[in-house]
């Protein structure tokens, strides 16, 4: 089939340059099985060049790419706007053409990749020039988007962009820092960090905004400022330009316990196991301010982990009670004469509460989800004390089903068989999912006539 006409052509690319990356990636996918000559041919390729292009700009400025973030107007990290990423790209491509080609020729090229990262070094050094001097209308842009993100920004954007050498190969050499606190690491994190701030004095906190950027975790980068800061005490430490990360830290704790205070049972068991894995996070948080710098429980930063700490564990064990009687609720009992015997057994009568169950199986997988933190967080005897009783009641529950099931006391079956899905749910979420899977075959058992001949054998 012909190609698109070139003003057609010219279109459509800059819409695919235009989209998000997102969906440039869904376009990608779609698209991956259209064949040259179709229709769609001219579309695959167009979208395959700019996934190439993407890449390729992604590695070229890598050490401030994750800080493109929406808006980039974030009060609490230090971001720019995600539009100005590729308007960046468009203008170092303009002033610096040739340098972008014989760069990705030599990321393609495995014979002349020795200098390729001296070669990105160069490039984002040029960017930097471009933000500041609005060489290009692109940069002119870019520069205009980061201005209206946060008072600065543009500056702020130049000053990331010249330490990014720094940046770039600090990063290579994070997993390590992170794994590996002591050893080697403190002298070669001084060293990184000395580098940044001997481009510019002021540098430091943006050298570690940059790495914390670069993290999936960004408050650990607080074990990369102690590594360079050699264990510093709270009191030195507050009295620097970096004690913002320590303080957005404890911030961050204090927002996670709001959260976790406030968890809406209501809301699915999807929220129970988001908020464990917040609960997870503010735990380790925590112990990364205790363990990376010199504190005491009397006043400061100090008092105010200790306190969060035990607010934390506070507001937790309100949740497991809560799931323990949400828990009863959802599988109601009576009290009841069976056979002439005053007992208490499974309530039957109705279906399983919809809104119940969904309460309890929400405050159960939070109450799944929470082995990792229990331990570090203070809450593991509550959290196992919980799992145990849940599984003796369940477990009673469910022989108490089947018992009237086989005595035909149960009532309408479709109720029994309902309560006993609910029963091998929890189960799953307290016992394992081997637990669940047994509840649920001895209910299809019970629930299941048999035959004579299947009877005898």
């Amino acid at each position: 089939m012909a190609a698109l006409p070139a003003h057609k052509s010219a279109i459509l690319s800059k819409l695919v340059e235009s989209s998000p990356d997102r969906v440039v990636a869904s376009l990608q996918m779609a698209l991956a099985d259209t064949v040259d000559d179709s229709a769609l041919g001219c579309v695959r390729r167009l979208v395959e060049a700019e996934v190439a292009d993407r890449a390729f700009r992604g590695a070229v400025l890598s050490p401030v790419v994750p800080m493109f973030v929406g808006l980039g107007d974030s009060a609490r990290t230090l971001t720019f706007p995600s539009r100005a990423l590729p308007m960046i790209w468009r203008g170092l491509k303009a002033v610096e053409g040739e340098a972008v080609a014989r760069s990705l020729n030599a990321s393609e090229t495995p014979e002349k990749s020795h200098g390729l990262v001296d070669g990105y070094d160069q490039l984002v050094t040029a960017a930097a020039r471009g933000i500041r001097a609005g060489e290009t209308s692109d940069f002119r842009a870019a520069a205009a988007a980061c201005d209206l993100g946060r008072p600065g920004g543009a500056a702020a954007l130049a000053s990331c962009l010249e330490i990014a050498a720094v940046v770039r190969r600090a990063t290579g050499k994070l997993p390590s820092w992170i794994a590996h606190a002591g050893g080697e690491t403190p002298a070669a994190a001084r060293v990184a960090y000395n580098d940044a701030v001997e481009i510019a004095e002021d540098s430091g906190p943006r050298f570690f905004e940059m790495l914390a950027a670069q993290l999936s975790q960004p408050w650990m980068v607080l074990r990369i400022i102690s590594a360079v800061m050699e264990r510093p005490t709270e009191r030195y430490m507050a009295d620097t330009e970096l004690a913002v990360f320590v303080l957005k830290v404890m911030e961050d704790i204090d927002l996670a316990v709001a959260a976790i205070d406030s968890l809406d049972a209501e809301s699915g068991p999807g929220t129970g196991q988001a908020m464990a894995r917040i609960t997870e996070i503010a735990v380790g948080q925590i112990a990364e301010i205790e363990t990376n710098f010199e504190l005491t429980n009397k006043h400061g930063w100090g008092n105010r982990a200790h306190k969060q700490r035990l607010r934390l564990a506070a507001v937790v064990e309100g949740q497991l009670r809560d799931a323990e009687a949400a828990a009863l609720e959802a599988l109601p009992m009576h009290a009841t004469r069976l056979h002439g015997v005053q007992r208490t057994l499974p309530y039957l009568e109705g279906p399983p509460d919809p809104l119940a169950v969904n309460r309890a199986s929400t405050l159960l997988s939070f109450t799944e989800h929470l082995r990792t933190a229990a331990n570090y967080g203070g809450f593991s005897t509550p959290r196992l004390k919980l799992i145990e009783k849940l599984k003796e009641f369940v477990a009673n529950y469910v022989e108490d089903v089947l018992g009237l099931i086989r005595s035909g006391d149960a009532g309408d079956l479709t109720n029994a068989a309902a309560y006993l899905e609910v029963a091998a749910d929890f189960s799953d979420r307290v016992a394992g999912e081997k637990a669940g899977e047994l509840v649920r075959r001895r209910a299809q058992a019970a629930l299941t006539p048999q035959s004579p001949i299947q009877a005898q054998n």
